[in-house]
């Protein structure tokens, strides 16, 4: 139960580092529907009126992001807010164990499901960055939509089984590390070369006898 519940937690984290209000929807459905368990303190999110939230909550997110403009706005509140949604999709299952303290319990949901949504919204914005130089922000929607996609399949999978949902988002975690890692090498790089044209001396120009 103790594994199950963390795997579930850190796949519905990752699923929040795509789209913070999908995960929430899809355990809060299901917790409804009798098919997800919740932490007492959190059993709030399976009810009706939390679900109608989390809907709303979930269309206005999916459609800011296809504007060009609002898509950048919305990364600086979004990673906090990741965060938050994937200490507390988290908490919602570790908590649901008896034997669990509340200290442990918040604990965990800080430290694991808190920090795997964040490194996961990290990728998602870093990748839709490179895409804004790149391509001038053109392939910003599809990028978006591929992520809403994600976001979905990411919830569902880890409701359903939560093992491959955790193995997912261990795996979504070294991706998203290894593409922020690798982006930032290659920025750094220019920016080096950058300044080493700049700081450069001009060749000589050579003057006829």
């Amino acid at each position: 139960d103790i594994a199950l519940a963390i795997m579930l937690g850190l796949g519905l984290s990752a699923a929040c580092g795509f789209r913070v209000f999908v995960p929430l929807l899809v355990l809060g459905g299901a917790a409804r529907l009798g098919a997800a368990s919740l932490a007492p303190s959190l059993a709030w999110m399976g009810t009706d009126e939390a679900i109608v939230c989390f809907a709303v909550a979930t269309v206005l997110e999916i459609v800011a992001y296809k504007v060009p403009w609002l898509d950048h706005a919305l990364d600086t509140v979004a990673t906090p807010a990741a965060v938050c949604a994937g200490a507390i999709v988290s908490a919602s299952q570790i908590g649901a164990i008896t034997s669990v303290s509340p200290l442990l319990q918040w604990a965990c949901a800080i430290i694991a499901g808190g920090g795997v949504a964040g490194i996961v919204q990290a990728g998602t914005v870093t990748t839709r960055a490179v895409s804004t130089v790149g391509t001038g922000g053109l392939a910003n929607p599809l990028i978006s939509a591929a992520q809403s996609v994600l976001s979905v399949f990411v919830s569902v999978l880890s409701v359903a089984l939560p093992i491959l949902g955790g193995l997912f988002a261990l795996m979504a975690v070294g991706g998203c590390v290894w593409i922020v890692v690798k982006l930032r090498r290659r920025s750094r790089a220019r920016a080096a070369r950058l300044a080493a044209a700049r700081t450069a001396t001009p060749p000589a120009i050579s003057r006829a006898a």
